[in-house]
């Protein structure tokens, strides 16, 4: 099979980018379409990428001295009433039980959205003294959220994710967490899946029900599209009050404690997906790719090709994920057209001159570059190349925003800006009512108030009245 003809299979991502996004989550094998609709089955080369983004998080969380918990699905809904913005901003996408058998239950329980509410309540029955605090507790887990549309990853009903919820003596120790955790979110974003991300604030209308502040990493997509990739919460007191979260302060006296929550999920995949992947498929970082390098041996049947093949797999497994393949029912372009579409970083290929002259050739997916290298280099011949391929990776994503990112001084120039895609930067006066405007208007929504903040002009991108911050504006998935 041709090159190009194998390529055909996935739609060009300049063409359909929504249909070139279909392709690979299911060419690719990372998930497929279920009977149940809006959810997914994330299949092994998918669930392996979040293993790995699991892997790495979960080490940076328990490196700040977070445990891992867990707590149940079904949360009855008189604990989701206790929070009056909290139910009111979940309530559309809430999914309800109310029978078990063929008994209808007495109270409905929900299926969770999130955990706030469970875990609070528990946290009421666990608190006792400052001497018992902070709470640092994360779960692993499922969700639901009733979503009209929805795109695997992305936007799924289900989707897996974890949620760090941790309670604190002071207010200033809880805001010196949720900023704790958002920097833990950059690293996993830029250091593991060589995404750069802008990050700050959310408004008021932005932020997740119930919160005092959200926070924000937000990714840019190959088309110009906002994706938030993760989120980082101070609530105050807004959950532990109505849920008797108390303590006995250092002074014998009763208090309520101080409340965050954080969270990343699947989407992370579909981010992968978004901002790295090009017509020929998928393009995974290194460092969270499932196989990491594939060893491709030509001429198969040729005495000592597939036993030299086998030795060095056996030697570089050790060092790095591998695959040896060995199918030989595949000529070798087809097979290297298949594991670039599956998003290997790094291919070797060797037939037998290769052996024969003692050297290998490796293939780059990032750049589809071909270097001839010694066998017995071989291994820090990868390394530095593994390497090398994330930092690429990362600076293309950085050059895209930065070529992506414009500045709006008035609503014309918002509204053309708009129409190009990318990030927006202007200013806004702190009213819901403009950035509702600006949303029906252009479809665009803010993405966050950036903690760096640029003086652009002294008005209001959208009513000219006084300004008050610099936001960060783009179209989103």
């Amino acid at each position: 099979m041709k090159e190009k003809d194998f390529v055909k299979e996935i739609t060009n991502i300049d063409e359909d980018i929504a249909q070139w996004y279909t392709d690979i989550v299911l060419k690719a094998e990372l998930a497929d379409y279920t009977d149940t609709k809006g959810c997914i089955a994330i299949k092994p080369y998918g669930y392996e990428i979040w293993e790995n983004i699991q892997k790495y998080a979960d080490s940076k969380f328990k490196e700040t001295g977070v445990k891992n918990t867990y707590f149940p699905v079904l949360i009855p809904e008189s604990l989701l009433q206790k929070e009056k913005d909290h139910v009111e901003g979940f309530a559309p996408e809430v999914a309800w039980v109310t029978e078990a058998g063929e008994e209808k239950l007495e109270e409905r329980l929900c299926i969770r959205p999130t955990s706030e509410t469970i875990i609070t309540t528990m946290y009421a029955k666990w608190l006792n003294s400052w001497r018992d605090l902070p709470f640092l507790y994360n779960q692993w887990c499922n969700v639901l959220r009733w979503e009209k549309e929805t795109r695997p990853f992305l936007r799924s009903r289900e989707f897996l994710w974890q949620e760090g919820h941790t309670i604190h003596e002071t207010a200033e120790e809880a805001k010196e967490r949720t900023l704790q955790m958002l920097n833990i979110y950059i690293d996993v974003a830029e250091n593991l899946l060589a995404i750069p991300v802008i990050y700050g604030k959310k408004t008021e209308k932005e932020k997740f029900a119930g919160a005092d502040e959200t926070y924000t990493i937000e990714a840019m997509t190959y088309d110009g599209r906002a994706l938030q990739a993760g989120t980082s919460h101070y609530f105050g007191q807004n959950f532990t009050k109505p849920f008797e979260v108390k303590f006995q302060n250092r002074e014998g006296k009763e208090e309520y404690a101080y409340q965050t929550s954080w969270g990343i999920s699947t989407r992370l995949i579909g981010a992968v997906i978004m901002a790295h992947g090009d017509s020929r498929g998928l393009k995974l970082p290194p460092k969270v790719a499932p196989i990491q390098v594939v060893l491709v041996p030509i001429a198969m049947h040729k005495e000592g090709v597939k036993e030299k093949a086998e030795e060095i797999y056996q030697k570089l497994n050790k060092k790095f994920r591998m695959k040896l393949d060995l199918r030989d029912q595949y000529s070798p372009g087809y097979k290297f057209n298949d594991w670039e579409m599956r998003g290997v970083p790094l291919r070797i290929e060797m037939g037998p001159r290769d052996i024969e002259n003692g050297t290998c050739i490796l293939v780059r997916r990032d750049t589809l570059e071909k270097i001839t290298v010694s066998i017995d280099n071989l291994e820090e011949e990868i390394n530095n190349l593994l390497e090398a391929i994330h930092k690429n990776m990362f600076e293309i994503c950085k050059k895209r925003i930065a070529e992506n990112t414009r500045v709006a001084h008035n609503f014309e120039e918002f509204t053309k800006i708009g129409e190009k895609g990318g990030f927006i930067k202007a200013m806004w006066c702190g009213n819901k009512e403009c950035e509702e405007k600006i949303k029906e208007l252009t479809a665009i929504k803010s993405r966050c108030i950036p903690f760096e903040q640029e003086h652009i002009s002294d008005v209001c991108v959208c009513c000219g009245k006084k300004a008050e911050k610099m936001v960060i504006w783009g179209k989103q998935y």
